[in-house]
Protein backbone atom coordinates (compact mmCIF):
# COMPACT_ATOMS: atom_id res chain seq x y z
CA UNK A 1 0.00 0.00 0.00
CA UNK A 2 1.14 3.31 -0.93
CA UNK A 3 0.02 6.99 0.82
CA UNK A 4 1.33 10.20 -0.14
CA UNK A 5 1.42 12.85 2.71
CA UNK A 6 1.40 16.76 2.31
CA UNK A 7 0.24 19.63 4.41
CA UNK A 8 -0.68 23.45 4.86
CA UNK A 9 -1.15 24.21 1.18
CA UNK A 10 -2.80 27.53 2.00
CA UNK A 11 -4.96 27.65 -1.16
CA UNK A 12 -5.63 31.72 -1.57
CA UNK A 13 -6.42 33.89 -3.81
CA UNK A 14 -3.68 36.75 -3.31
CA UNK A 15 -0.32 37.23 -2.98
CA UNK A 16 1.35 38.00 0.27
CA UNK A 17 4.14 40.96 -0.08
CA UNK A 18 7.13 38.15 0.84
CA UNK A 19 6.47 36.12 -2.35
CA UNK A 20 7.44 37.52 -5.78
CA UNK A 21 5.77 35.00 -7.68
CA UNK A 22 1.67 34.76 -8.62
CA UNK A 23 1.70 32.60 -5.63
CA UNK A 24 -2.13 30.82 -7.32
CA UNK A 25 -0.68 29.89 -10.65
CA UNK A 26 2.40 28.80 -8.39
CA UNK A 27 -0.22 26.20 -6.01
CA UNK A 28 -1.72 25.03 -9.50
CA UNK A 29 1.52 24.05 -10.97
CA UNK A 30 2.44 22.05 -7.49
CA UNK A 31 -1.02 20.20 -6.76
CA UNK A 32 -1.06 19.36 -10.86
CA UNK A 33 2.65 17.88 -9.87
CA UNK A 34 0.77 15.66 -6.58
CA UNK A 35 -1.61 14.24 -9.12
CA UNK A 36 1.39 13.68 -11.43
CA UNK A 37 3.16 11.65 -8.21
CA UNK A 38 0.17 9.90 -7.32
CA UNK A 39 0.23 8.31 -10.74
CA UNK A 40 4.08 7.80 -11.32
CA UNK A 41 4.33 6.17 -7.63
CA UNK A 42 0.88 4.18 -8.20
CA UNK A 43 -0.40 5.83 -4.71
CA UNK A 44 -3.13 4.21 -3.05
CA UNK A 45 -4.59 6.90 -1.01
CA UNK A 46 -3.36 10.83 -0.64
CA UNK A 47 -3.60 11.95 2.95
CA UNK A 48 -3.59 15.95 3.66
CA UNK A 49 -2.85 17.28 7.29
CA UNK A 50 -4.73 20.09 7.26
CA UNK A 51 -4.66 23.89 5.97
CA UNK A 52 -5.98 23.32 2.99
CA UNK A 53 -7.23 26.76 2.52
CA UNK A 54 -5.82 29.91 4.09
CA UNK A 55 -9.03 31.06 4.91
CA UNK A 56 -12.74 29.20 5.33
CA UNK A 57 -14.37 31.32 3.57
CA UNK A 58 -11.70 31.83 0.40
CA UNK A 59 -13.65 32.81 -3.20
CA UNK A 60 -15.94 30.67 -4.77
CA UNK A 61 -13.74 31.00 -8.03
CA UNK A 62 -10.57 30.09 -6.40
CA UNK A 63 -12.31 27.03 -4.95
CA UNK A 64 -13.67 25.57 -7.67
CA UNK A 65 -10.74 26.10 -9.77
CA UNK A 66 -8.86 24.40 -7.49
CA UNK A 67 -11.79 21.40 -7.36
CA UNK A 68 -11.29 20.62 -10.75
CA UNK A 69 -7.37 20.15 -9.89
CA UNK A 70 -8.07 17.46 -6.99
CA UNK A 71 -11.06 15.64 -8.21
CA UNK A 72 -8.22 14.70 -11.52
CA UNK A 73 -6.56 13.19 -8.48
CA UNK A 74 -8.45 9.59 -8.74
CA UNK A 75 -7.93 8.24 -5.02
CA UNK A 76 -9.64 8.91 -2.07
CA UNK A 77 -8.25 11.87 -0.56
CA UNK A 78 -8.42 12.33 3.38
CA UNK A 79 -7.96 15.62 5.15
CA UNK A 80 -8.36 16.84 8.63
CA UNK A 81 -9.17 20.66 9.61
CA UNK A 82 -6.60 22.89 9.83
CA UNK A 83 -7.07 26.37 11.87
CA UNK A 84 -6.92 28.34 8.47
CA UNK A 85 -10.07 25.90 7.31
CA UNK A 86 -12.89 26.59 10.14
CA UNK A 87 -13.59 29.63 12.11
CA UNK A 88 -12.52 30.14 15.53
CA UNK A 89 -10.84 27.45 15.80
CA UNK A 90 -13.44 25.42 16.10
CA UNK A 91 -13.84 22.47 13.85
CA UNK A 92 -17.79 21.94 14.21
CA UNK A 93 -17.99 25.44 11.88
CA UNK A 94 -16.78 23.21 9.03
CA UNK A 95 -20.28 22.83 7.28
CA UNK A 96 -19.90 26.33 6.93
CA UNK A 97 -16.46 26.62 5.26
CA UNK A 98 -15.21 25.72 1.86
CA UNK A 99 -13.46 22.40 2.84
CA UNK A 100 -16.85 21.71 4.16
CA UNK A 101 -18.28 21.98 0.78
CA UNK A 102 -15.34 20.01 -0.61
CA UNK A 103 -16.67 17.36 1.51
CA UNK A 104 -20.20 17.14 1.14
CA UNK A 105 -19.44 17.23 -3.00
CA UNK A 106 -16.94 13.93 -2.16
CA UNK A 107 -13.56 15.83 -3.86
CA UNK A 108 -11.68 15.01 -0.37
CA UNK A 109 -12.94 13.07 2.63
CA UNK A 110 -12.70 15.36 6.29
CA UNK A 111 -11.20 12.90 9.12
CA UNK A 112 -13.55 14.31 12.11
CA UNK A 113 -12.20 13.67 16.00
CA UNK A 114 -12.82 10.08 16.87
CA UNK A 115 -13.40 8.61 13.24
CA UNK A 116 -12.06 5.67 12.65
CA UNK A 117 -11.17 4.79 9.09
CA UNK A 118 -9.86 1.99 7.46
CA UNK A 119 -8.17 1.57 4.39
CA UNK A 120 -7.06 -1.81 2.08
CA UNK A 121 -4.71 -3.04 0.02
CA UNK A 122 -3.32 -6.31 -1.17
CA UNK A 123 -4.55 -7.81 2.70
CA UNK A 124 -2.80 -5.24 4.09
CA UNK A 125 -5.39 -3.58 7.05
CA UNK A 126 -4.28 0.32 8.26
CA UNK A 127 -6.30 2.16 10.57
CA UNK A 128 -6.34 5.71 9.62
CA UNK A 129 -7.70 8.48 12.72
CA UNK A 130 -7.03 12.59 12.50
CA UNK A 131 -7.29 15.27 15.11
CA UNK A 132 -8.41 18.29 13.20
CA UNK A 133 -7.07 21.90 14.72
CA UNK A 134 -8.47 23.22 18.20
CA UNK A 135 -7.84 25.68 20.26
CA UNK A 136 -5.22 25.76 22.58
CA UNK A 137 -4.54 22.35 21.21
CA UNK A 138 -0.68 22.22 22.60
CA UNK A 139 -1.94 22.67 26.22
CA UNK A 140 -0.37 19.97 28.39
CA UNK A 141 -3.93 18.85 29.07
CA UNK A 142 -4.69 18.00 25.72
CA UNK A 143 -2.03 15.52 24.79
CA UNK A 144 -4.04 12.98 24.73
CA UNK A 145 -5.13 14.36 21.21
CA UNK A 146 -1.63 13.46 19.55
CA UNK A 147 -1.92 9.67 20.95
CA UNK A 148 -3.76 6.81 19.78
CA UNK A 149 -4.67 4.56 22.49
CA UNK A 150 -5.90 1.23 21.30
CA UNK A 151 -5.61 -0.25 17.61
CA UNK A 152 -7.96 -3.01 16.03
CA UNK A 153 -7.08 -6.69 16.36
CA UNK A 154 -6.46 -7.36 12.73
CA UNK A 155 -5.38 -4.00 12.05
CA UNK A 156 -1.40 -4.11 10.29
CA UNK A 157 -0.97 -0.42 10.86
CA UNK A 158 -2.41 2.48 12.47
CA UNK A 159 -1.76 6.10 10.89
CA UNK A 160 -2.52 9.45 13.02
CA UNK A 161 -2.70 12.62 11.45
CA UNK A 162 -3.13 15.76 13.95
CA UNK A 163 -2.39 19.49 12.82
CA UNK A 164 -1.00 21.19 16.27
CA UNK A 165 2.39 22.26 17.06
CA UNK A 166 4.60 18.69 17.39
CA UNK A 167 7.87 19.62 17.29
CA UNK A 168 11.51 17.01 17.47
CA UNK A 169 13.05 20.14 19.62
CA UNK A 170 12.12 22.75 22.15
CA UNK A 171 10.61 26.15 20.63
CA UNK A 172 10.41 29.25 20.90
CA UNK A 173 9.04 30.31 24.29
CA UNK A 174 5.51 31.64 24.83
CA UNK A 175 4.43 30.07 21.36
CA UNK A 176 2.92 27.03 22.70
CA UNK A 177 3.75 22.99 21.19
CA UNK A 178 4.40 19.91 22.02
CA UNK A 179 7.31 17.53 22.02
CA UNK A 180 7.52 14.08 19.57
CA UNK A 181 9.38 13.14 23.05
CA UNK A 182 5.67 13.51 25.31
CA UNK A 183 3.66 10.91 22.82
CA UNK A 184 6.30 8.53 22.66
CA UNK A 185 3.87 6.38 24.44
CA UNK A 186 1.01 6.45 21.22
CA UNK A 187 0.15 3.37 19.62
CA UNK A 188 0.64 4.91 16.33
CA UNK A 189 3.16 3.28 14.15
CA UNK A 190 3.00 6.38 11.62
CA UNK A 191 1.80 10.07 13.32
CA UNK A 192 1.54 12.63 10.28
CA UNK A 193 1.71 16.33 11.44
CA UNK A 194 1.28 19.59 10.11
CA UNK A 195 1.06 23.33 11.01
CA UNK A 196 4.67 23.59 11.58
CA UNK A 197 5.72 25.05 8.23
CA UNK A 198 9.11 24.39 8.58
CA UNK A 199 8.58 20.37 8.84
CA UNK A 200 10.81 18.04 10.78
CA UNK A 201 11.60 15.95 7.75
CA UNK A 202 11.16 11.73 9.61
CA UNK A 203 12.09 10.83 12.76
CA UNK A 204 11.74 6.91 13.61
CA UNK A 205 12.03 5.90 17.56
CA UNK A 206 11.30 2.62 18.95
CA UNK A 207 10.31 1.43 15.22
CA UNK A 208 7.30 4.41 15.21
CA UNK A 209 7.48 7.51 12.98
CA UNK A 210 6.86 10.74 12.92
CA UNK A 211 6.19 12.65 9.73
CA UNK A 212 6.51 16.39 8.71
CA UNK A 213 7.31 16.95 5.26
CA UNK A 214 6.98 20.97 6.21
CA UNK A 215 4.38 23.22 3.94
CA UNK A 216 3.72 22.87 0.48
CA UNK A 217 3.97 26.56 -0.06
CA UNK A 218 6.53 29.13 1.75
CA UNK A 219 3.93 31.87 3.16
CA UNK A 220 5.91 32.33 6.46
CA UNK A 221 8.10 35.42 7.00
CA UNK A 222 10.89 33.56 8.07
CA UNK A 223 14.69 33.31 6.51
CA UNK A 224 14.83 29.94 7.29
CA UNK A 225 11.87 29.54 3.75
CA UNK A 226 14.52 30.68 1.39
CA UNK A 227 16.44 27.76 2.37
CA UNK A 228 13.87 25.11 2.56
CA UNK A 229 12.74 23.47 -0.76
CA UNK A 230 8.55 22.23 -0.70
CA UNK A 231 8.37 18.21 -0.33
CA UNK A 232 5.95 15.29 -0.12
CA UNK A 233 6.14 12.22 2.01
CA UNK A 234 5.92 8.95 0.20
CA UNK A 235 4.42 6.50 2.55
CA UNK A 236 5.06 2.23 1.83
CA UNK A 237 3.53 -0.27 3.92
CA UNK A 238 4.14 -4.28 3.26
CA UNK A 239 6.14 -6.19 5.79
CA UNK A 240 7.47 -3.19 7.15
CA UNK A 241 7.52 0.97 6.77
CA UNK A 242 9.27 2.90 4.22
CA UNK A 243 8.56 6.50 4.08
CA UNK A 244 10.88 9.28 1.60
CA UNK A 245 10.31 12.45 1.05
CA UNK A 246 9.91 13.71 -2.52
CA UNK A 247 10.95 17.46 -3.09
CA UNK A 248 8.77 19.22 -5.86
CA UNK A 249 10.19 19.45 -8.84
CA UNK A 250 7.51 22.77 -9.59
CA UNK A 251 9.31 24.54 -6.63
CA UNK A 252 11.89 27.06 -7.11
CA UNK A 253 14.93 28.28 -5.38
CA UNK A 254 13.45 30.64 -2.25
CA UNK A 255 15.48 33.34 -3.53
CA UNK A 256 13.73 33.42 -6.63
CA UNK A 257 9.99 33.35 -5.36
CA UNK A 258 10.44 34.65 -1.69
CA UNK A 259 11.18 38.54 -0.89
CA UNK A 260 14.19 39.01 1.47
CA UNK A 261 14.07 42.69 2.54
CA UNK A 262 9.67 41.94 3.09
CA UNK A 263 10.78 39.20 5.13
CA UNK A 264 13.32 40.93 7.32
CA UNK A 265 11.31 44.02 7.23
CA UNK A 266 8.60 41.89 9.00
CA UNK A 267 11.19 40.13 11.65
CA UNK A 268 12.20 43.66 12.35
CA UNK A 269 8.80 44.82 13.11
CA UNK A 270 8.19 41.76 15.04
CA UNK A 271 10.95 42.25 17.44
CA UNK A 272 10.30 45.83 18.09
CA UNK A 273 6.60 44.69 19.18
CA UNK A 274 7.97 41.81 21.26
CA UNK A 275 10.17 44.61 23.26
CA UNK A 276 7.44 47.29 23.31
CA UNK A 277 5.67 43.98 24.98
CA UNK A 278 7.89 43.45 27.30
CA UNK A 279 8.74 47.17 28.38
CA UNK A 280 4.64 47.31 28.88
CA UNK A 281 4.35 43.77 30.71
CA UNK A 282 7.47 45.23 33.22
CA UNK A 283 6.27 48.70 33.99
CA UNK A 284 1.93 48.26 33.71
CA UNK A 285 0.28 45.58 35.71
CA UNK A 286 -2.85 45.32 33.03
CA UNK A 287 -4.61 42.84 34.78
CA UNK A 288 -6.47 45.39 37.59
CA UNK A 289 -7.07 48.27 34.71
CA UNK A 290 -9.71 48.71 32.23
CA UNK A 291 -9.04 49.64 28.59
CA UNK A 292 -9.36 52.99 28.93
CA UNK A 293 -6.65 53.17 31.99
CA UNK A 294 -4.74 50.98 30.11
CA UNK A 295 -4.91 53.50 26.89
CA UNK A 296 -3.36 56.32 29.51
CA UNK A 297 -0.63 53.93 30.91
CA UNK A 298 0.46 53.00 27.73
CA UNK A 299 0.48 56.62 26.41
CA UNK A 300 2.43 57.46 29.49
CA UNK A 301 5.55 54.75 29.68
CA UNK A 302 8.34 55.96 29.54
CA UNK A 303 11.38 53.77 27.48
CA UNK A 304 8.92 53.54 24.38
CA UNK A 305 9.30 55.38 21.75
CA UNK A 306 6.28 57.87 20.76
CA UNK A 307 5.82 55.75 16.66
CA UNK A 308 5.23 52.21 18.95
CA UNK A 309 2.72 54.17 21.25
CA UNK A 310 0.64 55.68 18.35
CA UNK A 311 0.65 51.99 16.65
CA UNK A 312 0.09 50.49 19.96
CA UNK A 313 -2.94 53.03 20.60
CA UNK A 314 -3.98 52.71 17.08
CA UNK A 315 -4.80 49.08 17.62
CA UNK A 316 -6.54 49.36 20.64
CA UNK A 317 -8.55 51.94 19.20
CA UNK A 318 -9.93 49.49 16.41
CA UNK A 319 -10.32 46.76 18.55
CA UNK A 320 -12.42 48.82 20.51
CA UNK A 321 -14.36 49.85 17.60
CA UNK A 322 -15.11 46.68 16.33
CA UNK A 323 -16.96 45.81 19.50
CA UNK A 324 -19.34 48.64 18.42
CA UNK A 325 -20.18 46.85 15.37
CA UNK A 326 -23.03 44.26 14.49
CA UNK A 327 -21.05 41.16 14.45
Amino acid sequence: MRLLFLTDTHIRGTTPKNRKDNITETLEKKFQEVGKIVKDYKVDYVLHGGDLFDRPDISVSIVGNFASILNEIKVPIYIICGNHDIYGHNPNTINRTMLGLLNTLNIVKVIEENDIIYLYKNGIKVQLTGQPYIYNIDNQSNKSKYIVESIGEDVDYAIHMVHGMLLNKPFIKGIPYTLIDDIKETKADITLSGHYHSGFGVIEYNNKYFVNPGSLIRITNSLAEIDRMPKVALIELGESINIELIQLKTSSPGKEVLDRQEIENHIFKSERFFEFKQSIDAAVNFEKLEINEILMEVSNTEGVSNEIKEEALRRIALSQMKELGDE
